[in-house]
């Protein structure tokens, strides 16, 4: 019996893209399919430049695609989120990816291969430069507030899927990092933040495309971010991040597990699941909607863990809510009295730190 070649179509956005590359890479040097190629029903942008899989990867108005390239192969339609592995979080989104593909279980994977080309890399290092001497600091914060399930209510962004940062915890950070950071809102939504109180401008490029952004997040000192595309971009690229999640399993869409990459979890005692595209329940929405809300401690922490005054480490193991295991708190800022007063607290809050080795 003949077996045809595979013709893989891959939905959704940018972060989802970035996250099928180990598993297609895999599939390219394990199966014995030569012929197989992607198609992108969100456009190919992540697989430009890639030294494999660029030449496999069409988009869906690509002419002739079905006669020329799809009749004779087997299309296949992988799910990620409807793996059990991810679903019962056992695994990462790229490892459930990989589950579909190439059907060898939860496995160590490499980080997705992304190839940003020289122009790219010099719009990126440009523009981060060019903030920095207009705000005159020597370091560079990236911020991505925002999920995909923003929307602006009476004039506040608002999430239902809590996968965003509050608008009112945005202001109040960005008050506090912008003492010692230029700082770059990465966002669709174009919010107004004069008469904010902020004393520095924060600088929201318009017309960039993923790539572009990805070469900002590689040369700015730290990305910042929600459950988003930024934070997969931080990680291709090396970026040391900090990610704040709410509603959604670290496990499942982060890197909890990776050294210069803090995972804040503060959903961990008091979500509810939502499995996306397997389950569509109202009431979960209603109850996950507070998640991603901080009060002042919980902030500053938060901006601790960014500027590095605040670095978890519990001898390999994560603290647990409630264990008295404590964070170490350098000495070398203000703000670190202050914060040593509030780690007893923030540990009650069940804020959840995770920072590998």
């Amino acid at each position: 019996m003949t077996t045809r070649s595979k013709a893989f179509f891959l939905n959704g956005g940018a972060g989802r893209m970035l996250c099928s590359i180990p598993a297609l890479e895999l599939y390219e040097q394990e199966s014995g399919d030569t012929e197989f190629v992607i198609v992108c029903e969100g456009g190919t942008d992540m697989f430009k430049g890639h030294p494999t899989l660029d030449a496999r990867a069409y988009d869906p108005w690509h002419k002739n695609l079905f006669k020329d390239v799809l009749k004779n192969r087997d299309v296949s339609y992988p799910e990620p989120y409807r793996v059990w592995e991810y679903y019962n979080q056992k695994c990462s989104l790229a490892q459930a990816f990989d589950i579909e593909l190439n059907g060898k279980g939860v496995r160590e994977l490499p980080r997705p291969t992304m190839k940003l080309s020289k122009e790219e890399l010099l719009v990126g290092r440009k523009l981060v430069n060019e903030v920095k001497e207009k705000i005159k600091k020597d370091k560079l914060l990236v911020i991505q507030p925002f999920g995909r399930g923003i929307e602006i209510i009476d004039d506040t962004p608002v999430d239902h899927t809590a996968r965003s940062f509050e608008f009112k915890d945005l202001k109040t950070m960005l008050k506090k990092l912008e003492k010692d950071y230029a700082i770059v809102m990465m966002s669709e939504l174009k919010i107004d933040l004069k008469g904010e109180g902020l004393k520095s401008e924060i600088a929201m490029p318009e017309g960039l495309n993923i790539r572009q952004w990805a070469s900002m997040i590689k040369y700015a000192d730290h990305f910042l971010g929600c459950d988003s595309v930024g934070q997969h971009l931080a990680y291709c690229v090396g970026t040391t991040t900090t990610a704040v999640h709410g509603s959604t399993f670290p496990i499942n869409v982060s890197y909890p597990d990776t050294e210069n990459f803090n995972v804040l979890d503060l959903g961990q005692s008091n979500r509810i699941y939502d499995p996306i595209r397997i389950t569509q329940e109202e009431s979960t929405n209603r109850h996950n909607e507070s998640l991603m809300a901080m009060d002042d401690k919980i902030i500053e922490y938060v901006v601790g863990v960014v500027k590095g005054t605040l670095i978890h480490t519990s001898d390999d193991e994560e603290p647990e809510v409630g264990t008295g295991q404590q964070p170490k708190v350098t000495d070398d800022d203000d703000t670190v009295d202050a914060v040593l007063e509030n780690i007893a607290d923030v540990v009650d809050a069940e804020l959840n730190i995770k920072r590998s080795k």
